[in-house]
């Protein structure tokens, strides 16, 4: 980044200077979320939360105050091809035509490119348009113009959800060829929620997005081993836990959710791997709304399994 300056900063926010700006920031609010667990990866491989947008970013008169300083910034950097000098030359140019529009000041704003932290060079160039001008109140019909349903897919990024150490039983080791028995209890999952809000003169957009969890699969660490279910996912009940707790005489019947080990962990343990299923739905400004792709987050926990032991007589 700092070996092409001029390139990205006459882009957008990956810039070394953005301190003329009025930047309408994306602020997130979040519900339901408690300590522990992490962020959510999509099902989906080839999704991913936007890496750039275009928003409103400066007044006229930043926006003639920062063309300015970008274009003293790169005449005295040596390293500035000559070719990017011209383009910005003949930008501010154009710009000051119209005077940066400042004697539109309370009528409207510069609209740039912004990018998510983690955004590559690549990925970038997915917004690459120089700034332009839109009147308060007003989204620009351009493709990545900040929209409801691009606040819900950066939302999705920001979700976090709880840890899914579940409960196992029989108390103590597992044991061979016997159930053992896996659930989580109602207040254990519960939906959590978003809101990502971004705010401008006469503008206001903001979208919620939602993860409920859906379902729990089961992973048992070894090849060795049985699940309940099949599939190894254990579906929502109905009060919203997952599986059943254990009680006791239940030892030799097959539980709802859970795994029958074959073998024994000999002096290590097994790692358990139990991830959520979370279905991701959205509501924005304007009635807007729809579905992303399911989210998934697990955690691994140490099983010991032991032989039954038995007294010959």
């Amino acid at each position: 980044m700092a070996a092409d300056p001029v390139k990205i900063d006459s882009q957008g926010s990956k810039g070394p200077d953005r301190t003329v700006a009025a930047q309408a920031k994306i602020t997130y609010k979040s519900t339901g979320t408690s300590p522990g667990g992490g962020t959510v990866t999509s099902v989906d491989p080839n999704w991913t939360p936007p890496p750039c947008w275009y928003a409103p970013e400066w007044k006229a008169g930043e926006f003639a105050k920062f063309r300015d300083r970008l274009y003293f910034t790169a005449r005295h950097d040596p390293g500035a091809p000559q070719d990017a000098l011209k383009d910005m030359s003949d930008e501010n140019r154009a710009y000051a035509k119209d005077n940066y529009n400042i004697d539109k000041e309370k009528e409207g704003m510069w609209w740039g490119a912004q990018f998510s932290p983690d955004a590559t060079v690549a990925e970038q160039a997915k917004c690459l348009d120089p700034p332009f001008w839109v009147e308060n109140g007003e989204i620009p019909d351009v493709p990545n113009a900040i929209s409801p349903e691009i606040l819900a897919e950066l939302a999705y990024n920001q979700i976090k959800v709880p840890g899914t150490k579940v409960s196992l039983a029989p108390d103590g080791p597992s044991k061979v060829n016997l159930p053992t028995w896996a659930w989580l209890d109602k207040g254990d999952f519960k939906p959590v929620s978003v809101t990502a809000s971004l705010d401008a003169p006469g503008l206001h957009i903001e979208a919620t997005t939602v993860a409920k969890p859906v379902a729990l699969s089961i992973k048992p660490g070894t090849e060795d081993a049985t699940l309940h279910p099949a599939s190894g996912k254990c579906e929502m009940n109905d009060d919203d836990s997952i599986g059943e707790p254990y009680a006791k005489g239940k030892s030799k019947q097959k539980p709802p959710c859970g795994v029958t080990y074959q073998r024994s962990s000999g002096d290590g343990t097994f790692d358990l791997q139990a991830t959520a299923t979370w279905e991701i739905t959205w509501t924005g400004t304007g009635g807007a709304g729809g579905k992303l792709p399911d989210g998934e987050y697990g955690n691994d926990q140490p099983v010991t399994v032991e032989e039954i032991q038995s007294i010959n007589r």
